[in-house]
């Protein structure tokens, strides 16, 4: 496995794939056993991965607490990841939940005891509230980060307008950057191409998409009978085969399968990866995490990323379309954009 530094932020150097946990546990009555997640995180460690996903949230703390037992005797060698804002209880109030920093604090400071650690490497807000200023989350941030409970922060699910004012504004007042952005993202939820991918370039962000397989739908499983995320929690976070779009990528999938030896989940997480984003893989079983840790052999040559970023492709929309017009280029070019030497990422 590769490692990069995890945006132009910091120094981390972080593992190519994420070790997502939300199955580590059994407490949401779907999830993975002790013994399970044992034999995942030992099959991570000697790949080579170094970067562990986790939420105060997740499995209502257990997977925090499976975490912390299984890394303390290499807690140096590993990056840990978790996030506040939904809590690890089931019927938290309104002061328990949220991002204010009495809540961040709080969870924090639970999440340091179930992973058996005195610092998180990185501490994600892990959805907006809708209600708390960003300059009262950074504010938190780095008070947690000057007590040395955090090291890094990054947003998870905030709308990129509000990810890149904090960005700016951490900047300003030279308090903890912002390292980076958790986001859903594959074939079939590409969305974040509108906004978050262009911001991150612009102001070099780490990226890190959750659900790289759509739910699981990009694996092929469910036209075969399978059930998974398709009924297990609700049927939450699960994108169906329900148009011609979908059916098309995962039909492609199977293509591009079979012409890299390969399979359609492995050949989606690899085209995550080439997009500059590092994938979770979030498996309930050792077998699920033996397949899809496979993705990191598969080379996709340019001609077939060209097929799956058309086959997937979505409308930008209003103003990125008009933006990359040839009017709008010639136009702002003063009619030389041929000529222009165009920056290789985006210009903040």
């Amino acid at each position: 496995m590769k490692y990069l530094p995890f945006g132009a932020h910091t120094g981390l150097r972080v593992s190519e794939y994420v070790l997502g946990t939300a199955m580590f546990g059994t407490r949401w009555g779907y999830g993975a056993e002790l013994s399970e997640c044992e034999k995942i995180v030992q099959a991570y460690l000697e790949a080579g991965g170094n970067f562990i996903d986790t939420a105060d949230t997740y499995q209502a703390g257990e997977s925090e607490e499976i975490i912390g037992s299984l890394t303390q005797s290499l807690r140096d060698e590993v990056v840990i990841a978790s996030k506040y804002t939904e809590n690890d209880r089931a019927g938290s109030g309104v002061l328990q939940t949220g991002n204010s920093r009495k809540t961040m604090i709080r969870s924090v400071e639970r999440s340091l005891k179930r992973l058996k650690t005195d610092r998180l490497d990185m501490l994600w807000v892990h959805v907006a509230d809708q209600v708390t200023p960003v300059e009262e989350i950074l504010r938190g941030l780095d008070d947690l980060a000057r007590s040395g409970k955090i090291i890094y922060a990054g947003f998870s699910n905030f709308p990129a307008w509000r990810i890149s004012r904090a960005t700016a504004i951490a900047e300003l007042r030279n308090t903890l950057p912002v390292a980076g952005l958790q986001f859903e993202y594959s074939l079939v939820e590409r969305t974040p191409d509108r906004e978050f991918l262009p911001m991150a370039s612009a102001l070099e962000l780490g990226m890190v998409a959750w659900s790289p397989l759509g739910g699981g739908v990009l694996t092929g499983k469910y036209r075969a009978g399978a059930t998974g995320r398709k009924e297990a929690m609700g049927g939450g976070l699960f994108h169906a085969e329900s148009d011609g779009r979908n059916t098309a990528i995962i039909d492609l999938l199977e293509v591009i399968g079979r012409e890299t030896s390969s399979n359609p989940a492995r050949v989606a997480i690899a085209w995550v990866r080439s997009r500059g984003v590092l994938p979770i893989l979030g498996p309930r079983s050792l077998a699920q995490f033996q397949d899809t840790l496979l993705s990191t052999e598969v080379t996709l040559s340019a001609e077939q990323v060209a097929r799956l970023n058309d086959a997937s492709a979505i409308e930008l929309g209003y103003p990125h379309a008009i933006l990359a017009s040839d009017f709008i280029r010639n136009s702002t070019a003063g009619g030389k954009a041929p000529d222009v030497i165009f920056p290789s990422r985006y210009v903040a």
